[in-house]
């Protein structure tokens, strides 16, 4: 079997860690399978790719066609930002269906929207194509219209969590094989006894007094992320010695969908949190990070596809609290795994905080149900094993020759 996995982005964040898992433990299970990453953009990720012992090639796309996004956007300004790359495109798809062709895949696995349809426009007929769906695409009006379009040359189409999947659904419909396959964690490396990270020094913070707990958000700077959220929370519960920690940074190329530093910095400064909130940079392991943590706090304001960085916490046996929305949902429920809070709500969120910096044992329970839950149904052998069930099913089905000719986006 020669799979070739499409990565939009190059940086780590939750889908290109979910990519690296899936490899490592496909190359436990399948070791006589060949497989290979193209990155569509540079970054950390062909390294890590690298390493685990499989084929890599970076094909950055056009920048102008990577910086075009739906975040903060309007569909019509999306439209023309396709539009006015057309050309660099169609010339970027020759090199990319050379690749393939030339490398003569059994599977191309898709991670991210524009990967799903480069994917389709570029993947050999005889390649059966997988789109790894891991976020909401209903929202977006141009990526829905591209990907109803383009939705028969996909095999199958796989869900992160049972709410994407339900959402994939009401735009593609029931001519596309939909399948869940939960994210996995690597339940050894992320494990509640190893290396800890010293987040005051990673923050360039002075060392905190002795008996601060030390709550965090680990994510990636996205709008979305609730880092305001967090931030007005710990401002309510800071009444408790605590230090907060954000921990990540910009990881993508669409403009306009992330926060910055500095304006981070800004809001911590203007609600009195200059001295008890640090930022991390992002780190490349991050299992020492939730060990060092007291409380790992999600606050997505939006529904979370699925939450890795939540079950990863769990792994690490910390307490979680979590946004209350969307496939986060089939990882935690209230007061077992963790507390949940209506997305955005920075009150009820400081609630949380405060109830479980007074509440040892209660944070104990949670962190141990927690540990348990990511173990038996979330290991990353798991969704490996899932994944390969799905790869040999394609593999003896016939493959589609409903390959797009050109490049167009026609929206009614």
């Amino acid at each position: 079997m020669r799979i070739s996995f499409l990565s939009v982005s190059a940086g780590l964040g939750g889908a290109e860690r979910v990519l690296l898992d899936t490899i490592a433990a496909l190359r436990v299970r399948h070791a006589e399978w060949t497989l290979s990453v193209v990155c569509l953009a540079e970054g950390p990720l062909a390294a890590e790719v690298t390493a685990l012992g499989a084929e890599v090639r970076v094909l950055p796309m056009p920048p102008g066609f990577a910086a075009v996004g739906e975040s903060g956007g309007s569909a019509a300004a999306t439209v023309v930002g396709l539009a006015g790359n057309a050309w660099p495109l169609q010339s970027y798809m020759r090199r990319l269906r050379a690749h393939l062709s030339a490398w003569s895949p059994d599977i191309v696995h898709a991670n991210g929207l524009k990967a799903h349809v480069l994917a389709a426009w570029a993947s050999p007929r005889s390649a059966r194509v997988v789109w790894h769906v891991h976020d909401y695409v209903s929202t977006r009006r141009v990526s829905s219209v591209l990907l109803r379009r383009h939705a028969r040359r996909a095999a199958v189409v796989v869900a992160n969590s049972h709410d994407v999947a339900a959402d994939v659904r009401t735009v593609l419909g029931a001519r596309v094989r939909v399948e869940v396959v939960h994210n996995g964690v690597d339940a050894q490396r992320f494990h509640p006894i190893g290396d800890t990270i010293d987040l005051d020094a990673a923050a360039g913070l002075p060392p905190a007094p002795a008996g601060t707990r030390r709550v965090g958000l680990v994510a990636t700077y996205a709008r979305w992320k609730g880092h305001e959220t967090f931030l007005h929370a710990l401002a309510v519960a800071a009444a408790a010695p605590v230090r907060g920690y954000i921990v990540g940074g910009p990881v993508y190329e669409t403009s306009g969908s992330q926060l910055t530093r500095d304006e981070l910095q800004g809001i911590a400064g203007r609600l009195g949190l200059a001295d008890r909130v640090g930022f991390a940079p992002f780190q490349r392991d991050v299992a020492p990070v939730y060990r060092a943590l007291d409380i790992v706090v999600h606050a997505s304001t939006k529904r979370e596809p699925f939450g890795l960085s939540v079950l990863e916490a769990m792994a690490c046996g910390r307490p979680v609290i979590v946004s209350d929305a969307g496939g986060v949902r089939e990882l935690v429920t209230h007061d077992d795994q963790g507390l949940t809070h209506p997305p955005g709500d920075a009150d009820v969120l400081a609630g949380h905080i405060a109830s479980l910096l007074h509440d040892p044992a209660r944070c104990e329970r949670l962190g141990v149900n927690g540990r348990r839950t990511a173990v038996a149904f979330f290991d990353r052998a798991r969704s490996a094993a899932a994944l390969a069930e799905l790869y040999l099913s394609l593999r003896a089905a016939p493959a589609t020759a409903d390959t797009p000719e050109r490049i167009g986006v026609h929206a009614r």
